[in-house]
């Protein structure tokens, strides 16, 4: 049986070969995001650990909340000189490093980076964890001096001798590069800018007395942890945050973690469409090879296997071509994970090829997905190839599937089905997010998993009308091209379940995405009254210059200030809430429409007291008057009296959760040093909008981080940040698409090897190669738009369910994108062209004669 089993394999290598592709794509992403992301870690962990000083002395912060506010917390630099008194202290450096800078060239053009790294200005101090060493130049000595990284000067072609513009948080100021400095780690993709320390204090901080950290060196015998214990006795438990080189480096790796976690789940999605897709392709080849070798089986079973040997044979088959896939899939994997190394150089952050790790979690996971996926596709046909009779050697080949019933799946359907349907009728009326959302996805699993039990019924009344065209516009060759589609549902409803998923994903999350941007259109539209937003273009804040600038230009004859504040609040039912509150000037009313069930703005801007969303408050148990702690950075702490209640239909969905705000002065009280994350600006009478437009751009023409936006302008922001998921779902879509055609190619030419006799003998009778390749390119039409259509049909239910989801957060308009849903309708109708080409090809080239006396 082993050699019977090993002779089959080798003999339909050609046939199995596409299947082989769905296993190595799955787990090519699965290998290729572990070994990136290990990589990654490791590489970090390194720079960390080598960076990170014994012990490091910082602010203590109790906010989780990383909003950007502008301003800096600070230790003071006389707490150096305290500190290098403590027993087993080598030394102590105050450092100064600020990354809320902006960088310009003499043209006015961001020296700074376009990949989302930091801007970072820091005081140039050399020790043997330094990051960097100088190259070329000198240190910065003065005032006017500076040092730049070798990466971003020869991104940005600055040279020795060239005057850069510092934007910083206290002010502006000018700098003369003097010296280069080159990674000797590696870089992190941040732009880097040193300057003499007392410079750095003075010009950065605003004061000569202040440091954003103090760095402590451990003399010789003494540990990290014990110096630790030694400097918090000194400090004072809980004033400063004090951690060893390990906890810093941990603390550091934690805030990348969030960036490698975006792109290693991206790519386990990627992994998991394939895998599902890749089910499908599976299933459908074993079962057609199955067909294809009923009388081969048969023999086998009458020569004395039994069934056990013949299941076990298959699964043998299944085996091999899983090991072959995960092996094949394992390299490109590795050739992915480089991939996407070269890629992050291209953004700025240098890894090293060289370095690549591949644990030993990875092949094992590897070779987990690829021979699982595989040998749980193929158990079904394996206990249908059991199942042979031994009669079956002396009857013709049967074709699996033709003619037997399908109660079975339609009863299992109908429950499956049901079951789903509740869950998604559930989500659609539920009151509260969690539980809808939760019934979402139970709902999107059940009705997929009931599609694809059911989909071979509804083979025969779909297709009958979706080539219901085909014998009037193309005669008995679209006759038999649609009949051929009928002939066996599963097989037919097999090969549309890949394509199926992937419209289903996309269907869904245009639907979603289409209403999320019809409703923040609308949200525009009621709330935001002004003439212009002035940000910065990646919602930094920007410096008090800027705000003077624009309340100097000629024709504004308004300018209302927000800025943002990482808060937590306690709330009367004993929950402690971190989120973000933002602060705005007194005349808010002008520039925005806010609806209120009670109170009013100048209640709500009113020094000690606070806004709130409706909804939030009833949750719990705030009313009109209740006075609630409000925390803010640095340890500040306020008692803030609740004095309006906000009802904007998208507190939660739009803005911050509690949709919290106050007056500016608030901010500025708690949070000194922050800077103005936006301003809203009204043109004065008499001057026009294109007018001021104009001239604000003027005035603004050196801070090439700020942009001037309108309502148009503000929408067209809102579209693109969302369609940046909607890309990445048709990358989804690109790649089941691939796996779907694979299917429908492996499908075809396993039907036309199948069907070879059948071939040959209408060859006979007179048709011809081009009526042959026509028959069998609408046959395949017609199964990737019957794909389609349950695919977008399922798409669509999701769709209006996610946005009911989402109408809990305030996004209550729904939008179809029938324009999509048409293309992906057109495409899958060129998709079914395109997969028919080689299996067509391949039956038009056939040798009438011998096709005739084939078995």
């Amino acid at each position: 049986m082993l050699k019977a089993t090993l002779r089959s394999f080798l003999a339909h290598k050609g046939r199995l070969l596409l299947s082989a592709l769905a296993v190595v794509l799955s787990v090519a992403f699965v290998a290729g995001s572990l070994i990136f992301s290990d990589t990654v870690s490791r590489t970090f962990d390194r720079l960390f650990s080598s960076t990170s000083a014994d012990v490091t002395v910082e602010p203590r912060d109790d906010l989780s909340s990383s909003v950007p506010t502008g301003a800096t917390q600070t230790v003071p630099t006389a707490l150096a000189g305290r500190v290098a008194k403590v027993d087993g202290v080598a030394s102590t450096h105050a450092d100064v490093s600020v990354e809320n800078i902006t960088v310009v060239d003499s043209e006015n053009k961001s020296v700074g980076t376009t990949s989302g790294a930091p801007t970072i200005a820091t005081d140039w101090y050399v020790t043997d964890r330094s990051p960097v060493k100088l190259t070329s130049g000198h240190a910065p000595r003065g005032a006017r001096e500076a040092l730049l990284d070798a990466d971003t000067a020869d991104r940005k072609h600055v040279e020795i001798g060239d005057t850069l513009t510092v934007m910083a948080q206290p002010g502006t100021f000018k700098v003369d590069i003097v010296g280069i400095a080159t990674f000797t780690t590696t870089n992190p993709g941040a732009a880097l800018v040193y300057l003499d320390p007392a410079t750095a204090a003075a010009q950065l901080l605003g004061s000569p007395g202040r440091a954003t950290s103090i760095s402590v060196d451990a003399a010789p015998g003494v540990g990290d942890a014990e110096l630790k214990r030694r400097v918090v006795a000194e400090t004072g438990a809980g004033v400063y945050d004090v951690k060893t080189a390990d906890e810093q480096a941990e603390s550091s790796a934690a805030d990348l973690g969030g960036f490698l976690d975006v792109i290693k789940y991206v790519m386990l999605g990627f992994a998991g469409i394939s895998v599902l897709v890749g089910v499908f392709l599976i299933v459908n080849t074993f079962s057609m090879l199955i067909a294809q070798r009923t009388r081969e089986l048969g023999l086998l079973r009458a020569l004395g296997a039994d069934r056990r040997q013949v299941r076990r044979s298959v699964l043998t088959e299944a085996l091999l071509l899983g090991v072959v896939g995960s092996t094949l899939g394992l390299a490109a994997g590795i050739g992915l994970a480089l991939g996407l190394i070269k890629l992050m150089g291209a953004f700025g952050m240098n890894l090293k090829a060289t370095e690549m790790v591949v644990g030993w979690g990875t092949p094992v996971a590897a070779y987990v997905v690829g021979v699982g996926v595989t040998f749980v596709a193929a158990y079904l046909p394996a206990r249908r190839a059991a199942g042979v009779s031994p009669m079956a050697a002396l009857a013709d080949a049967e074709i699996a599937g033709v003619g037997r019933p399908l109660r079975v799946r339609a009863v299992v359907g109908a429950v499956v089905g049901t079951l789903g349907a509740a869950a998604l009728v559930g989500c659609a009326t539920a009151s509260k997010t969690s539980s809808s959302a939760s019934l979402l996805g139970l709902g999107v699993v059940l009705t997929l998993t009931a599609t694809v039990i059911a989909g071979p019924l509804l083979v025969r009344p779909v297709i009958r009308v979706l080539g219901g065209a085909f014998p009037a516009l193309f005669g008995s060759i679209g006759r038999m091209s649609q009949r051929n589609a009928l002939r066996n549902p599963r097989r037919t409803g097999a090969t549309a379940a890949a394509l199926m998923v992937g419209l289903a994903l996309v269907g869904g999350m245009s639907v979603a995405s289409a209403s999320m941007s019809r409703s923040f259109d609308q949200q525009i539209d009621k709330t935001l009254g002004a003439d212009f937003i002035v940000q910065n273009a990646n919602f930094v804040p920007f410096s008090q210059e800027v705000t003077d600038k624009v309340r100097g230009t000629d024709g504004v004859g308004l300018v209302v200030r927000q800025r943002f504040a990482p808060v937590a609040v306690r709330l009367p039912d004993g929950k402690r809430i971190e989120t973000t509150a933002a602060g705005y000037d007194a005349r808010v009313d002008e520039v925005a429409h806010v609806t209120y069930a009670g109170g009013d703005t100048a209640a709500a801007l009113a020094d000690g007291h606070i806004a709130m969303d409706l909804g939030f408050a009833k949750d719990h148990d705030v009313r009109l008057g209740s006075v609630v702690p409000v925390e803010f950075p640095a340890g500040q702490k306020a008692e803030l009296t609740v004095s309006a209640l906000t009802d904007q239909d998208a507190a939660e969905g739009f803005g911050m959760q509690g949709g919290l705000f106050f007056g500016i002065s608030t901010v500025e009280k708690y949070v000194p040093g922050g800077q103005d994350s936006a301003l809203y600006v009204n043109a004065s009478a008499g001057t026009g909008p294109d007018t001021l437009r104009s001239r604000l751009e003027g005035a603004l023409d050196p801070y090439p981080q700020v942009q001037v936006r309108d309502q148009a302008d503000y929408k067209k922001l809102v579209h693109d940040q969302i369609a940046v998921l909607l890309y990445l779902v048709y990358a989804l879509l690109g790649l089941a698409i691939v796996i779907a055609v694979l299917g429908v190619v492996n499908t075809l030419a396993l039907s036309v090897v199948e069907r070879t006799r059948e071939i040959g003998l209408l060859r006979a009778i007179g048709l011809g190669r081009r009526q042959l390749r026509r028959m069998i390119r609408l046959e395949s039409v017609v199964i990737a738009v019957f794909g389609a259509v349950l695919g977008l049909a399922l798409g669509l239910v999701w769709g209006v369910c996610t946005q009911q989801v989402l109408a809990l957060q305030g996004m209550k308009a729904l939008a179809i994108p029938w324009t999509t849903i048409v293309a992906v309708v057109i495409g899958s109708a060129v998709v079914g062209i395109v997969a028919a080409l080689l299996p067509a090809l391949r039956a038009s080239r056939m040798n009438v004669l011998a096709a005739i006396a084939h078995e």
